[in-house]
């Protein structure tokens, strides 16, 4: 599972720097099939790859596993609240949420 969000997450970093594969291996002083190669579920970068690819994306490593999927802090207080109720307040809380979707 890691290793398909991991590819997934590289190809869009590169997509939206919009670089080609090959162009991208080279310039991180791999092969031309090197970028592909991992995209295609074919391996995996070293860690020590994998600081190059950051830093020609021009992100920190933390960058690379972020994305737009993270959770807000405004989530992350409705789910402490919810989880402070008690069953019957959450109950009614989740059956608002449910009628409004």
């Amino acid at each position: 599972m890691f290793e398909d969000e991991f590819r997934q997450r590289l190809t869009d970093l590169r997509i939206e720097k919009n670089v080609s594969a090959r162009e991208m291996s080279l310039s991180i002083g791999q092969s031309e099939s090197y970028i592909n190669r991992i995209e295609n579920q074919k391996m995996l970068p070293s860690m020590n790859v994998f600081f190059y690819i950051c830093e020609y994306l021009k992100i920190t490593p933390a960058d690379f596993f972020q994305s737009d999927k993270r959770i807000s802090l405004e989530m992350i207080d409705a789910i402490q609240k919810l989880q402070a109720m008690d069953e019957e307040k959450r109950k009614h809380i989740l059956a608002i949420i449910d009628d409004m979707q």
